[in-house]
């Protein structure tokens, strides 16, 4: 194992996307992404293999094409085999599947004071940032947040600066 990552440069035309890659990229998650790497930069480097063919980034280099980008920050995997390369792809993916917690979320979209729009990011709030709000995440539904259908009983702790009720 590398102790410490070297972060290289690479031209977006030089990175092959991997042809048989598991993982879908729709297009409004590809401006999504796009989006995000407008507002707060580039974070998040790809991983290439010595022939630089994605291992990890697939959406993160659609993103960086739609925005015309000539390079990205990527992170070399050529230390591995071929058989820990497809591993590691498809290790990559899944282990990046959880669901929401909503009630977290929603705390902190509501703590937000922020001068952008969180649609541009996937994030759809209807009616505002307040305890009522409907946040809908792509692809993932529909969960609102109500006092009245956990009762004041179920909560642990109040926030003292806007009331927000949670348990800890």
């Amino acid at each position: 194992m590398r102790d410490q990552m070297k972060i290289e440069y690479l031209p977006v035309d030089s990175l092959t996307p991997y042809e048989r890659n598991a993982k879908k990229h729709p297009d409004e998650q590809v401006e999504h992404i796009a989006n995000s790497i407008r507002e707060f930069g580039f974070r998040q480097p790809l991983v290439v293999d010595a022939d630089n063919v994605v291992v990890i980034g697939h959406g993160r280099l659609m993103a960086a094409k739609k925005l015309g980008l000539v390079t990205v920050p990527v992170v070399r995997a050529d230390d591995l085999s071929e058989a820990k390369i497809k591993a590691l792809r498809l290790a990559d993916n899944k282990t990046n599947e959880s669901e929401w917690d909503f009630g977290n979320l929603n705390f902190d979209l509501n703590d937000l004071n922020i001068d952008f729009d969180m649609s541009d990011f996937g994030f759809d709030i209807a009616g505002g940032a307040t305890e009522e709000t409907s946040v809908t995440i792509a692809g993932q539904g529909v969960t609102e947040y109500r006092e009245e259908d956990f009762g004041d009983d179920k909560f642990e702790c109040e926030c003292p600066r806007c009331g927000f009720k949670f348990n800890r």
